[in-house]
């Protein structure tokens, strides 16, 4: 019987798409069959099939469009208006395939988002305050300053989302009991009765106190939000994550495993003295409906002082390239170093020009846009330039955050093999170098996926930035005549900046090095004063199976810009449309020194043109990249412009000959203008794949 209907299904789909479908839309009564085929082979009525009821149908992957291992109505809807197109005679319109989408915030299904960790609080001090538990013992946050981290989880036996996730804390709280680590849960619904709560208690196992918080007093104090909320503060009293446990459940959806751990990882970290992977999401719960102070606002009407505020300043916003070992001139690891160099920090954060962030700022009472915005909160960016202007007071030793400590290895772990530069590069002492280009032979026997990459220059204060590109075995730039146009539309596969050397992908996410490719490595080198030598390697960890997401990067390239001689704000535009649905992970747009500034937007289908991306001070000395905090899918037939502004006068220090009519070239004293996107297609057959996706092209 199921290969029978099996069969009806794929037939229905395959051989009769042009009669149930004419210009996307179902006719009339046409529809039923289809569907109550469907509902014959969805067995379990969850409004999916799955390959086992399919009987493990040949046409389930072609059906299973988001590679989720089930298939849906609206799938087959999907394949079968595109199978109707396909095998009709009559003379249609051109039209996107894709179905009109409301927006992502109306939804029915809401589940964790990633957001920007300063402004959730992440890397503040939490002030102490005092509490009773449910059993009328009094406490303080301060009694938990011995443990490696206290995790603070909201919880309710009201909310169901809540109580969906009780058994998973309880799980995490036996799991890293032993490890310095410890609960208290905190209730904030005032309806939740004391004898629910014990009961709650007792069936669940939880050994942390728990705090009736009838008045939201402490729910108040973290700034809390919902009633699926988990705070992790370290020994010193730093908040090193707030979010959700999980992505499990959600609004609108529940897994049979979770996909992501937030709550596990941050405390395998914490214990670890590493940095949480994600320090900060949003939790789908209960809403808690109360006047909320801005979160852990640390020490409260206190005078700022180094060791409550500064230093943690310092440390979220600094300490990567200013340590010992790192790529910045100067240490700020200590109160010393800080003073010592007051005046500059002033000056470069009075300006924006520290901490490297040159994206526009999302609008008031929005969210940033960018998962890795590195700008400065208003809020820490006040108290630094206030504490700068005045006496610089170190504070009480007692408030200082735990020291931050850096791998000496590989951020990556250890990697499954290293690329290296066929030779050391001697770098001079003082003047400009060219672009150096070299070529390695990967020798994969089989096609490899890259799950995590990280780029180490030996010489890391002489490197400016670093391209690595991957070339399929035979093509033109493996053999070493990559440079022009055509090669950079094809984009990169790996960037090195100071401060962004490494990516590690979420799961499910990779990037793909074909059987026998070279990989070339575009070094930029800065003398400093001292000549030294380099040998940059590429360290790539593995995945063990082909990702349900490759990951692709085009670039959008003119290369027949003409930039004027003395021009102080000369455009030049490059577009492409979309030749199929992609979601966009990322941009990183690049141009040499008289790039001024840059802007990425998208024309949709219906003609609405939106920014994606503002960049009004692009600065060549960092090549950042701007990944999305929540990556929209744009449909096929969405055109992309990506903008880039010129500064070729005198008035531009950096320029080397404000006289000279600029064309393309891959030199500094020459321009690009080029648009890297970081995208990936949905739906994408991973293990049928080409050796490349075909890139969109660009049209100039």
């Amino acid at each position: 019987m199921r290969t029978s209907l099996s069969f009806s299904l794929i037939v229905v789909v395959a051989v009769s798409a042009s009669t149930l479908v004419v210009g996307g839309a179902e006719r009339e009564g046409k529809g039923t069959s289809l569907e109550a085929r469907f509902r014959q082979l969805d067995r379990n009525a969850d409004g999916k099939v799955t390959r086992e009821e399919a009987g493990d149908a040949a046409w389930f992957d072609r059906l299973d469009r988001d590679g989720d291992g089930s298939v849906t109505m609206d799938e087959v809807r999907v394949v079968t208006k595109t199978l109707a197109r396909a095998t009709s005679t009559s003379e249609l319109p051109a039209q996107s395939d894709h179905v009109t989408r409301e927006p992502a915030e109306n939804s029915p299904r809401v589940g964790p988002k990633r957001i920007k960790p300063t402004e959730a609080g992440v890397g503040r001090r939490v002030s102490n305050f005092a509490f009773t538990d449910i059993e009328g013992k009094p406490g303080t946050l301060a009694e938990y300053r011995s443990a490696k981290a206290l995790v603070i989880a909201l919880t309710s036996t009201s909310c169901p989302l809540t109580k969906k996730f009780a058994p998973t804390l309880a799980r995490l709280e036996k799991e890293f009991l032993g490890r310095g680590v410890v609960f208290l849960y905190v209730v904030p619904i005032a309806s939740d009765s004391a004898a629910d709560i014990r009961a709650a208690i007792r069936d669940q196992g939880f050994s942390g106190r728990t705090v009736q918080d009838r008045d939201g007093r402490l729910a108040a104090a973290l700034g809390a939000k919902t009633t699926t909320e988990a705070f992790v503060i370290d020994g010193a009293g730093t908040l090193v994550f707030r979010g959700a446990v999980d992505d499990q459940y959600g609004l609108g959806y529940s897994l049979d495993a979770p996909r992501e751990t937030y709550l596990r990882d941050a405390l395998g970290a914490v214990v670890a003295g590493k940095v949480p992977p994600v320090a900060a999401t949003e939790a789908p719960g209960c809403v808690l409906e109360r006047a909320v102070p801005p979160a852990v606002a640390g020490t409260a009407g206190a005078p700022v002082t180094f060791h409550n505020q500064i230093a943690r300043i310092v440390q979220n916003n600094c300490l990567e390239c200013h340590r010992s070992g790192g790529v910045a001139p100067f240490s700020l690891a200590t109160y010393e170093d800080v003073r010592a160099h007051a005046g500059m920090i002033r000056k470069q954060v009075a300006r924006d020009a520290m901490p490297p962030w040159f994206a526009a700022p999302a609008a008031p009472g929005e969210a940033s846009h960018w998962i890795n915005d590195r700008s400065l909160e208003p809020a820490d960016k006040a108290a630094l330039l206030t504490w700068l202007a005045g006496d610089k007071p170190v504070g009480d030793p007692a408030d200082a955050p735990l020291p931050r400590t850096f791998p000496e290895g590989w951020n990556i772990g250890q990697p499954d093999t290293v690329l290296e530069l066929p030779r050391a590069v001697a770098i001079k002492a003082d003047g400009v170098m060219p672009y150096q280009v070299l070529r390695v032979e990967t020798r994969f026997a089989e096609d490899r996926w890259v799950q995590a990459y990280e780029i180490q220059p030996t010489a890391r204060e002489v490197v400016h930035h670093v391209i690595v590109k991957v070339h399929a075995r035979g093509s033109a730039a493996a053999a070493g005549t990559d440079g022009n146009v055509a090669s950079e539309r094809e984009g990169y596969f790996a960037a090195y900046v100071p401060g962004n050397a490494h990516a590690i992908f979420p799961a499910g996410f990779a990037k793909k090095i074909p059987a026998g490719a070279t990989v070339s490595f575009q070094m930029h080198y800065t003398p400093n004063g001292k000549a030294t030598t380099d040998q940059t390697r590429l360290g790539l960890v593995f995945s063990a199976a082909p990702p349900r997401h490759v990951i692709h990067v085009a670039g959008l390239a003119n290369g027949r810009i003409r930039i004027p001689a003395g021009a102080a704000d000369h455009p030049e535009t490059a577009g492409l449309t979309l030749p199929f649905d992609a979601t966009l992970l990322g941009f990183m747009p690049h141009m040499h020194v008289r790039g001024k500034a840059a802007r990425y937007e998208v024309v949709l289908p219906d003609g609405v043109r939106r920014v994606l991306l503002d960049v009004p001070r692009y600065d060549f000395n960092w090549q950042l990249p701007y990944h999305f905090a929540e990556p929209p899918t744009l449909p096929r037939g969405s055109r992309l412009i990506y903008t880039a502004w010129y500064d070729n006068s005198a008035g531009n220090p950096a320029n080397p000959d404000p006289t000279k009519l600029v064309r393309w070239g891959p030199q500094t004293f020459d321009e690009m203008m080029l648009g890297y996107v970081e995208y990936y297609v949905p739906g994408e057959r991973n293990v049928a794949m080409k050796t490349t996706t075909p890139t969109p092209r660009t049209e100039e």
